[in-house]
């Protein structure tokens, strides 16, 4: 077993108040930087692309609400961030869910046809058969749904690492993040061997 894990607050207590500010802004700049990447990796996914990412955007929060739900971002500066949170991710499930199910639905459906019409001769999978494009179009509206959240979630915590740098004034390029798609605002985009890494401008326009 690994050590365990410790308090935001328990790590600072030893420095002095300006220090224990800049400490814990620091790590909640850590957390956002492996959100906004994990988010970006999902939606890259939804567009085909072959991602290898290991975090998992649905755990992270919760790995660092460990530490002290009370010394994060989510509580240090924006207690909004945990509720916006939430309500994206309970979004995002269900309109997975209800995909699963309109397929369970469909197969189910073919099971039924097709042990009807051995039964009775009469083609009845013939008209569910011709509803396999439903299919097709609920998987691209789900596609098309879950983009919007992943890249509405994406740029709100850019948006929000860039406030978070800029009120505690911490360097940028400290700061940078894998990025997988575009069409972000806010960031700068720099080539980095076969990825391309991102890091936000703090600076109000």
């Amino acid at each position: 077993m690994g050590e365990p894990v410790r308090d935001s607050v328990e790590a600072a207590l030893e420095l002095d108040e300006k220090e224990v500010y800049a400490h814990i802004a620091h790590e909640s700049a850590e957390d956002i930087v492996r959100i906004i990447s994990s988010l970006d990796a999902e939606r890259a996914k939804l567009h085909g692309e072959v991602i290898y990412y290991r975090d998992d955007w649905d755990d992270l929060i919760r790995e660092r609400l460990a530490k002290g739900k009370r010394h994060t971002a989510f509580d240090f500066y924006n207690p909004a961030l945990f509720e916006i949170w939430e309500r994206k991710v309970k979004e995002a499930k269900g309109i997975k869910s209800m995909e699963k199910l309109a397929y369970a639905v469909f197969g189910a459906l073919i099971i039924v046809a097709a042990l009807a019409s051995m039964v009775t001769g009469t083609p009845y999978i013939i008209p569910v058969l011709a509803a396999a494009p439903l299919l097709i179009f609920i998987r691209d509206k789900t596609r098309e749904r879950l983009d919007l959240i992943y890249y509405e979630l994406t740029q709100f915590f850019i948006d929000e690492l860039a406030e978070l740098l800029r009120k505690y004034s911490l360097p940028p390029e400290r700061y940078r993040f894998k990025i997988f798609s575009g069409g972000y605002f806010g960031v700068a985009l720099e080539k980095r061997g076969t990825e391309i890494a991102a890091r936000v401008n703090p600076e109000k326009t």
